[in-house]
């Protein structure tokens, strides 16, 4: 059976990882949360043991909904006896998108009054509702004209764990708090005889939600006490039972075998005050030590191993500081040189004042605000005497020599056109076959993208590892960057040929800019970054031809080209895509550039479905579809066999006097001229939209104007 967990944005592989070692046999990760295939019993797992999923969503109905009339029928078709009985009572959260429903608490009211009037109907007696604490919670999905019904299992917010006694003013939700330890390996730091030190803990979150998982408290326990989470028919109380008794056992153990390794400090008393008042409710006072004090007067801690946690001030209410950042990180870099330390900054701006080398950064959200959070591991690196800079090898300074002369080259352009994302190195040396692609953030933090190759079948895979260590060190030397910083993608041969490597998961989304866009990349977890470099001088000329226009962008994986439209002016932009990660992706680009609602539609579709189904007028149109697709959510798609099908579809939508643009990069790639003739006047541009740091690969991709005859 299927199920979703929810959670806050930026905690979706971390949620997926730990719904798996709860039991599930098989989470993933999605916008807001992981769905997750299991039993019953290991949803109920969930809802006793997450420390960072929002919400259980057990499924008990799914049906289309195109109105609210369908929305009431599809809720009244359900058989409410088998899952509540009249005398409970009930509460239903709502979320909506689309045209159709627009209103969450309508569409809530709509399902109420479909239950209890079904039940009245079947027994003559109806539930109330009790917004608060119900009996039954249900969860209402209406998108894309699909309404998806659930059953709450844990019966409201899982952050809350039952223990907050009082606040600070800006206190971190407790699943959040989850995160910021889980990302600084506080478990692993503990086995091994670490301390957990909040510098600047307010009301103490991080410290007694690292004190609660060291003791292996279940999160469910002080929330729940011996009550179940829902009074729904279907809950499994017998297992239930059994997992709450193994829970209060783990938890009777681990709390006799608390080390008392936890230290707050605030320059706040009334902060203090609330911390030692929260940790007597969750019952870990006695492992906690809190002092009124300020960062700068951290003293040197004694224990060689430990984590930081520290969530320092940085929305509106706090007045963050970037000066106190920097106070921050050299108190750590004093005090704790030799220790990991999790951060959750404001922004990555105040993040840099710390004046840590972060290996790993990650975006976060609390609440609504956007964060950056930064690992470091460790803190200080010590200093090494006498080290000199490693000699490089022959290969590696042929490598690194190259580099150094395409960067010279390509200086002056990239400074006349503002180019912070370019190809640096192509394959320029045959035997050493990679692209390299460097990445300049809004914080001017270089980044390096690697992609191998694949090497001729002759070549030994040994001589092939070999020569990507050469040039890696090659890399690292002319850019000077941490090997945090360089995402590799190898290639590695395998059943069906060579093919890349497992992808790292590590949710960690950088922000560049392209033109006047600010754009989110992502270099380590996908093949491909979300930034297609080549095609730079093509969303610059479509951007600038929609102005005041209607622009469509089919096939539009993150939709930089929608993005790059919109900040241009374009009067309206369609994106259409089938992959609901890119769109989301998108979305956030769009947020992230100040654009957004209704003028700019996000599509999730088969392209060429949509478009055969689709009545609109566009007036520049993108069209850069992959070589082929055999998606389960979509017909099988083959830019060879399908092309014009598709352009005699995109030429149908266009306005009098739109311009159509078809790209692809396949490069057997031959465009049926004959069949086009009847209908199209075609232009290949492809020449002119090649940057010069694909000069050296021309044949990345082609690329053509048609308008219609």
């Amino acid at each position: 059976m299927k199920f979703f967990a929810s959670c806050g944005k930026g905690l979706e592989y971390l949620l997926a990882d730990e719904l798996l070692a709860l039991g599930c046999t098989r989470a993933t990760a999605a916008i807001a949360g992981a769905n997750a295939e299991g039993e019953l019993p290991d949803a109920q797992r969930a809802v006793l043991w997450s420390r960072l999923a929002s919400r259980v969503l057990w499924p008990i109905a799914e049906f289309e909904c195109a109105d609210e009339h369908a929305l009431y029928a599809g809720a009244a078709a359900i058989d409410w006896t088998r899952h509540l009985d009249p005398s409970h009572t009930i509460a239903v959260d709502a979320h909506v998108s689309g045209d159709a429903i627009t209103h969450a608490r309508y569409a809530a009211q709509r399902v109420k009054d479909a239950v209890v009037d079904t039940l009245r109907a079947q027994t003559g007696s109806r539930p109330d509702v009790d917004v608060e604490n119900p009996d039954v919670r249900l969860n209402l999905v209406v998108r894309k004209g699909q309404a998806t019904l659930s059953i709450d299992l844990g019966g409201g917010s899982l952050h809350r764990r039952g223990w907050r006694r009082a606040q600070g003013e800006a206190p971190l939700k407790e699943n959040l708090a989850a995160a910021v330890l889980l990302r600084g390996g506080w478990p692993q730091a503990y086995a091994a005889g670490g301390d957990l030190l909040d510098p600047m803990c307010g009301s103490g979150t991080l410290l007694i939600e690292g004190a609660l998982i060291a003791a292996d408290v279940a999160p469910g326990l002080l929330r729940l006490g011996d009550n179940l989470p829902t009074r729904w028919a279907g809950f499994d109380i017998g297992a239930w039972k059994a997992l709450h008794i193994d829970a209060i056992e783990r938890e009777a153990r681990g709390r006799a075998s608390l080390r008392p390794c936890f230290t707050g400090c605030d320059l706040d008393p009334h902060a203090i005050r609330a911390a030692r008042e929260n940790a007597r409710a969750a019952g870990v006072d006695d492992a906690i030590a809190f002092a009124v004090r300020d960062v700068a007067d951290l003293p040197v801690q004694d224990n060689p191993r430990g984590v930081v946690a520290c969530n320092p001030p940085y929305d509106a209410r706090l007045a963050a500081d970037p000066a106190l950042y920097r106070a921050l990180g050299d108190a750590l870099k004093r005090a704790t040189p030799a220790w990991s330390a999790s951060l959750l900054c404001g922004d990555f701006e105040l993040a840099r004042a710390t004046g840590l080398r972060a290996q790993k950064r990650y975006q976060l959200f609390n609440g609504p605000i956007e964060c950056s959070l930064i690992t470091c591991d460790p803190i200080a690196l010590p200093a090494r005497e006498g080290e000199g800079k490693r000699e490089l090898g022959e290969g590696a300074q042929m490598v690194a020599n190259r580099l150094r002369k395409n960067l010279k080259a390509l200086r002056p352009w990239r400074e006349r056109e503002g180019v912070a994302c370019f190809r640096a190195y192509d394959a320029d040396i045959p035997e050493y076959a990679c692209a390299v692609d460097v990445y300049t953030t809004t914080g001017d933090e270089t980044w390096l993208h690697v992609q191998e190759y694949a090497a001729p079948a002759d070549i030994p895979e040994a001589t092939t590892r070999k020569r990507l260590n050469e040039l890696l060190a090659a890399v690292r030397e002319v850019f000077a960057v941490p090997k945090q910083r360089v995402a590799v993608k190898t290639r590695s041969t395998g059943k069906g040929g060579s093919k890349y490597g497992n992808l790292d998961h590590r949710g960690e989304f950088l922000t560049v800019e392209e033109g006047a866009a600010k754009l989110q990349v992502n270099l380590f977890d996908y093949l491909d970054t979300g930034l297609f470099l080549d095609h730079r001088p093509l969303r610059a000329r479509m951007a600038l031809e929609a102005r005041g226009k209607r622009f469509l962008n089919l096939f539009c994986y993150t939709g930089v080209a929608s993005v790059q439209a919109a900040v241009q002016g374009a009067a309206q932009t369609t994106s259409v895509d089938l992959s609901a990660t890119y769109l989301e992706w998108l979305a956030d680009n769009l947020r992230g550039n100040g654009v957004g609602g209704t003028r700019h539609r996000i599509a999730q579709a088969d392209a060429l479905k949509w478009l055969e189904a689709d009545t609109g007028e566009y007036d520049v149109v993108f069209c850069d579809p992959p070589t082929f697709s055999n998606s389960k959510r979509a017909d099988d798609f083959d830019v060879q066999r399908d092309h014009v099908r598709l352009l005699r579809a995109a030429l149908a939508r266009l306005a009098p006097g739109g311009v159509l643009y078809f790209s692809n990069n396949f490069r057997r790639f031959r465009l049926d001229e004959a069949a086009l003739a009847g209908f199209a006047q075609v232009e290949d541009i492809s020449a002119s939209t090649i940057p010069p740091d694909y000069a050296r690969n021309p044949r990345i991709h082609r690329a053509w104007r048609i308008t219609p005859r």
